[in-house]
């Protein structure tokens, strides 16, 4: 029996992966915020399909309830096989004049938790020969799409680089790289996609099934939908002054300021 550790388990892509991995029959940790949602969901699951679902509430971007999670899956004696590093959230705003405590929160989340918590798993899943690391990335890693897509690039990044350290241990670190996606992630960011048209979404259990056969195929970098494998190949193709040109962040005159005095 493997367990595997998914964070931001109550929702969206979270939430598929830790149904997948139940119903293939993995033990489970569920991590979120909300702890009533979350024991709800691991009682579903683990009477559906009768695997064991612990949960543990917490707030990723908050460095104690952080080493909780870290303690948790660096636990030999309850050994973690596979980590999923899902958790995540958006700004909806500009950098320039935007709340930095809302970003820093942010890259709490998407880089710091990313890299302690995948730092917290190796050791003991290296020691063992087996196990391995998610990280939800986005094809938004591959633009210049302001500070998520910056943070989602590091995760890429990192991502790739550690999988590369691994190569012979028996352990893989794949970055998951899925474009927009029927989820409840823009509607809680109060971003308003209702212009986007029908080919450019994904459904998680279809992009959650795909993310799993590459694992288990070993690819560092797993990018769901023939139209974001497409769009990752003209990303890396273009020049990059012509990415930037099209990755949608807007120009000085488009930024809201906070009022200044005259000099």
């Amino acid at each position: 029996m493997t367990t595997a550790l998914v964070t931001g388990a109550t929702a969206g892509i979270g939430a598929e992966f830790a149904r997948q991995l139940a119903a293939r029959g993995d033990d489970l940790v569920l991590v979120a915020r909300d702890g009533a949602r979350l024991q709800a969901y691991a009682d579903e699951l683990s009477a559906r399909h009768r695997v064991k679902a612990d949960v543990l509430v917490a707030d990723l971007a908050d460095r104690a309830a952080l080493r909780a999670v870290e303690e948790r899956v660096a636990d030999l004696a309850r050994p973690v096989d596979l980590l999923v590093n899902n958790a995540g959230f958006g700004v909806n705003q500009h950098f320039v004049g935007g709340d930095v405590e809302a970003e820093q929160a942010m890259l709490d989340v998407l880089v710091v938790a990313v890299m302690r918590l995948t730092h917290a798993a190796l050791p003991g899943m290296i020691g063992r020969g087996n196990g391995g690391v998610i990280n939800v990335s986005s094809v938004a890693s591959f633009i210049a799409g302001g500070t998520y897509s910056a943070a989602k690039s590091w995760c890429t990044v990192f991502s790739e680089s550690v999988d590369r350290s691994c190569v012979g241990t028996g352990v893989t670190v794949m970055a998951l790289c899925p474009g927009f996606t029927h989820t409840e992630f823009h509607e809680r960011g109060g971003m308003d996609v209702s212009h986007l048209p029908d080919w450019m979404w994904l459904d998680a259990p279809d992009l959650v099934r795909d993310a799993l056969a590459d694992f288990k195929h070993g690819k560092p970098v797993s990018v769901p939908g023939l139209q974001y494998k497409a769009i990752r190949v003209l990303t890396s193709l273009a020049p990059r002054p012509l990415v930037r040109r099209f990755s949608g962040v807007r120009g000085p005159d488009r930024l809201r300021l906070p009022s200044q005095p005259a000099p």
